[in-house]
């Protein structure tokens, strides 16, 4: 694709990364969810919401438009972009999560979820492992390194936006990144499970949706 024919908006149809496998399963992933919500969702306007399920409704949809995101910045080859927003998606379904296995927590998120209150994501994290017992444990901080590194702007962040400028070398993009199809591959692998957390807990914090979903 040479820079004279690169559109300013790519669609469905022409989207630079469209048959790369894990972008296909990303999209189906994102179907399948909000398939889910799509039933889930009206079943939490007809009932008095437990103060679990009242902030799940809240971190559940914004966890869903930032997955949609991530999706559209995809498509128009906003990789790095895309990068740095993978950490919104993880924190939202890491503290689905972290206070589904630990429920008095959810007093610091009825309190504002303060940053001197609330645990970081790395203790998040930490917290999960411990309280399901897996091994080997991975510390949170090494889990959340190079997302952090990414947020802030760290020396190590570079890789994520380079690229390829012919004869001249490398450089650091500031729109789209067209040619780099194994950075879109490691955001969509990044993205899939997490999403698949949001749904596991969309299913936890209401499961009479879940099961007249499967009913039908």
């Amino acid at each position: 694709m040479t820079p004279d024919i690169i559109p300013v908006v790519f669609t469905p149809s022409n989207e630079p990364y469209l048959g790369r496998p894990l972008l296909f399963h990303f999209d189906q992933l994102i179907c399948s969810a909000m398939e889910q919500n799509a039933v889930t969702a009206p079943t939490s306007h007809r009932q008095a919401l437990t103060d679990h399920q009242d902030m799940a409704c809240q971190v559940i949809a914004q966890a869903l438009s930032i997955a949609l995101s991530i999706r559209e910045l995809i498509r128009q080859g906003y990789l790095f972009g895309g990068h740095v927003l993978l950490r919104a998606l993880v924190e939202r379904a890491v503290i689905l999560l972290y206070i589904h296995l630990h429920p008095a927590e959810i007093d610091r998120w009825k309190r504002g979820w303060e940053q001197r209150d609330a645990p970081s994501l790395s203790q998040m994290f930490d917290a999960i492992q411990a309280k399901q017992q897996r091994s080997p444990v991975v510390p949170g901080r090494e889990l959340t390194a190079s997302m952090n590194s990414l947020l802030h702007a760290k020396p190590n962040s570079a890789p994520w936006n380079i690229v390829r400028l012919g004869e001249k070398g490398i450089g650091h993009a500031v729109s789209k990144i067209l040619d780099r199809p194994e950075l879109c591959d490691e955001l969509c692998a990044n993205a899939i499970p997490w999403l698949v957390v949001v749904q596991g807990m969309m299913a936890a914090y209401f499961p009479a949706a879940d099961q007249s979903s499967a009913m039908k």
